[in-house]
């Protein structure tokens, strides 16, 4: 029973990396169904989500005003470091 449970669930550091990899570049439908399922009966992990959604917002919201309130605002696109992100996920 064990062995299955494995085979269907994923461990909470699978799911966190989920978690993270979503906000980059998506899920398969597999992996989100597999993701829910973990967070329906993992608190840690939907609080994780939570709060990783929470930063990703106020993150996004305050680069965007930044934008809009200077010209020559810094720009985050660096293709290497996000390459090496994704590649990590």
């Amino acid at each position: 029973m064990k062995k299955i449970m494995h085979i269907i669930l994923y461990s909470c550091r699978k799911a966190t990396e989920l978690i993270d990899k979503r906000s980059v570049m998506g899920l398969s439908w597999i992996e989100s169904i597999r993701l829910f399922m973990h967070k329906s009966l993992c608190d840690a992990c939907t609080t994780y989500d939570k709060q990783s959604r929470l930063i990703d917002r106020l993150l996004h919201h305050h680069l965007h005003l930044h934008d809009h309130h200077e010209e020559n605002a810094p720009q985050l696109q660096n293709n290497e470091l996000k390459e090496r992100i994704i590649e990590r996920l």
